[in-house]
């Protein structure tokens, strides 16, 4: 898929499933992405093989971020411009079904869904999000042996350059 089309709902199949119980995260990301960032991550992302764990789309303010093997809605991020141009996220909601998603860390949250949107959408190295996703992985697990490359791979995922 070329980077200048969108990803809509409809194009992606009729196997998105919505948020089944949301939880409001309190700690978002401060990052205010520029005009241009914006326009990027409102065209979305379609993962384009199985090494690529997500699909995103936007939907006027709101970003849709569903993994691509199930379908399932993992976040949603309101965005709002900000004075003096870019946006940020200025409300989000986090997947808390047990069945579908084994986490209720906000923090985590907070910087997976600016992983995805950074290093996923946008295509940015992201090396210090990168990090602190080892690092909160290797803390959850209580285990500072766990292989980064292991937790970026299984959790993350890829992102596939046409």
């Amino acid at each position: 898929m070329p980077t200048d089309e969108r990803v809509t709902r409809a194009s992606l199949s009729r196997r998105l499933k919505p948020i089944s119980a949301p939880h409001r995260l309190p700690l978002l990301p401060e990052r205010v992405w520029s005009d241009a960032e914006w326009e990027r991550i409102s065209l979305g992302y379609r993962a384009r093989d199985m090494d690529e764990k997500w699909n995103v789309f936007t939907e006027g303010d709101v970003v849709h971020v569903h993994r691509s093997w199930t379908g399932f809605g993992m976040y949603e991020a309101t965005f709002a411009p900000v004075e003096g141009g870019g946006r940020r996220i200025a409300a989000a909601l986090a997947e808390r079904d047990p069945e579908r998603y084994r986490n209720d860390d906000d923090t985590y949250d907070g910087l997976m869904l600016e992983l995805v949107l950074s290093a996923i959408v946008l295509g940015e190295p992201a090396d210090e999000l990168r990090q602190r996703l080892v690092e909160s992985a290797r803390a959850r697990a209580k285990d500072p042996t766990v292989s980064g490359g292991l937790v970026q791979h299984s959790v993350l995922g890829l992102r596939s350059d046409a």
